[in-house]
């Protein structure tokens, strides 16, 4: 179905499309689906030029790992303008009642040319297909299960701050022996949950510290910075076990881990 079927009354020449892409920190839909501020701050954002110079934005975020698809964030009205560049200089304000109840749930195929990414809206128009209509709000990613995780400290900061119910149920009454690994270098850091602490604490803790108390990992973020951490440290786990499980068989297991990975000798694991 053509997008252009769902606008309604708005006019397309009246309209700027934001086709927000990763800044190779962030993924902008990460942020449609857990801070709507942030993700507002992306279309309040001048760069040199005065590219939202009409009265609407119609706003969506590109899927990862997708060629052409895209979820709608909603149209703004530009309600303020200010000359200053690089910084949130536009003032916006939701037009909820132009398509607001397919935010987060409506999914665009299109294929832009070039790399702009703050277009003419009536240029793009005709190109742009409805590929999908969720039931529900985007939230984030699902529950892969437990075998198959393998998510970078920036997809755990995500999914912590979601306090996404699907991954807490499934690992917060775990226990576990996990690994962070630094995928540049290839460094390993082995570290367990037990006792009080399901894997779902020690993933929060990693989440919002990024070194979970540990000195190897301490020493990395202070060496190689934040941003570097989020983008380059990736958690797995290498066993999981009920709560029940004593907690020196999980140590034990902590341990061999440790040795067949080398993380003592060659990583970032300190005892």
């Amino acid at each position: 179905m053509p997008l252009r079927n769902l606008l309604g009354e708005l006019e397309p020449k009246t309209c700027k499309l934001h086709c927000a892409v990763t800044d190779g920190k962030v993924e902008p839909i990460n942020e449609l689906a857990t801070d709507w501020d942030e993700w507002v701050g992306w279309s309040r954002w001048r760069g040199a030029r005065d590219h939202f110079n009409r009265d609407f934005i119609f706003t969506m975020a590109r899927v990862p790992k997708t060629p052409s698809q895209w979820l709608f964030g909603g149209v703004f009205e530009v309600t303020g303008r200010s000359p200053i560049a690089n910084t949130r200089s536009y003032d916006l304000e939701l037009r909820d009642d132009i398509m607001g109840e397919y935010i987060k749930r409506l999914v665009i195929d299109f294929r832009p040319t070039g790399r702009v990414t703050r277009r003419n809206f009536e240029t793009d128009l005709d190109q742009m297909t409805v590929a999908a209509i969720h039931d529900k709000p985007y939230e984030g990613d699902a529950f892969p299960g437990h075998d198959l995780i393998n998510h970078t400290f920036r997809d755990l900061r995500t999914i912590v701050r979601q306090r996404r119910p699907d991954w807490r149920i499934a690992l917060e009454s775990m226990k576990g022996v996990y690994v962070i690994h630094d995928q540049l270098t290839g460094e390993p850091y082995v570290g367990a949950a037990y006792a009080d602490e399901g894997i779902w604490h020690r993933m929060c803790t990693y989440a919002e510290t990024l070194h979970g108390n540990n000195v190897g990992l301490k020493a990395l973020v202070g060496a190689k910075g934040e941003a570097y951490v989020l983008d380059n440290l990736r958690f797995a786990l290498l066993e999981h076990m009920t709560k029940r499980t004593e907690d020196q068989r999980v140590i034990d297991r902590e341990t061999y881990w440790k040795q067949v990975l080398l993380s003592r000798t060659l990583g970032n694991n300190r005892n």
